[in-house]
């Protein structure tokens, strides 16, 4: 592992919760996690507005799209829906001996 990679508990399709940013405090479901940058793509946050030719090959118009653009993993948090909170993220092991993992404020699994 390179050493410039963050190691990171969260993963795709977890529920999260900007802390740092342009859009502190929105919440969107993790898509993506590009690991070689540290950044992750999320649902409806960090809009920006992309350019794009136009190409009838492909059917593609031409015009200005929105697309959601890769953010920091450091400015981003699970959010606990029980606690309705930006919570942490512990390990254990359930009866099978499976590792899980469990909001640390409740101890609650994360699904």
């Amino acid at each position: 592992m390179s050493k410039n990679l963050i190691p990171t508990k969260l993963r795709s399709g977890d529920e999260v919760i900007v802390i740092a940013g342009k859009d502190i405090g929105k919440k969107g479901t993790l898509r993506e996690i590009v690991r070689t940058k540290n950044k992750a793509i999320v649902t409806g946050i960090n809009m920006v507005k992309k350019h794009t030719k136009p190409n009838p090959e492909m059917g593609v118009t031409g015009g200005v799209v929105e697309q959601e653009a890769a953010i920091s993993l450091s400015n981003l948090a699970i959010w606990n829906p029980k606690t309705k909170a930006k919570d942490k993220i512990s390990y254990s092991t359930n009866k099978d001996g499976k590792k899980i993992r469990l909001f640390k404020s409740d101890g609650a699994e994360i699904k």
